[in-house]
């Protein structure tokens, strides 16, 4: 099995949110300019699914409520979308991202296993913003060190913004 390096990792990502929304909803988004971070961000929905194998980390779709509403009705193709068909399209698209990227990483790489996707609101944080606990502290608290890229994508016609990060 050959090492795989971030940017692999982050251009599989790239590929495999392009893929799903073609093949899901006959839709093309381009990516913007890549951020080799994940800054702090308050979003109104956000899917979030694990990864486990050789690398571990977390796949994050993050989008406006707008944009979520847009993708739940393209995706479920319903005329209205409420709170529980943006939750359900919002898992459903960080999960078929995530699935994508495992089928990918997994043909070059070798196992890669997935969580089940949560959907959330809120602010996103990277933990390196909190100060670590003092040596020998019992807070519960544990430092990872992550590599994490932010990826912007749009429509040709911005119906739909979001942003796709990756913790690994």
């Amino acid at each position: 099995m050959s090492s795989i390096t971030f940017e692999e990792i982050m251009f599989t990502i790239m590929s495999a949110t392009q893929d799903t929304f073609k093949s899901y909803m006959g839709i093309d988004v381009f990516a913007g300019k890549v951020e080799k971070k994940i800054n702090p961000l308050r979003s109104d929905v956000v899917g979030i699914v694990g990864v486990a194998g050789d690398r571990v980390g977390y796949i994050l779709f993050s989008c406006e409520k707008a944009s979520a509403e847009q993708i739940a009705k393209d995706l479920l193709m319903i005329e209205e979308a409420d709170e529980e068909s943006i939750n359900d399209a919002m898992g459903e698209i960080t999960n078929n991202i995530a699935g994508v990227f495992k089928t990918k990483y997994h043909e070059q790489y070798g196992s890669v296993a997935l969580g089940f996707p949560l959907v959330v609101s809120g602010r996103i944080r990277p933990i390196d913003e909190f100060p670590p606990p003092p040596p020998g502290s019992a807070d519960g608290s544990m430092s990872v060190q992550c590599k994490g890229v932010t990826i912007p994508f749009t429509t040709m016609d911005s119906r739909m913004a979001f942003r796709v990060m990756v913790y690994m």
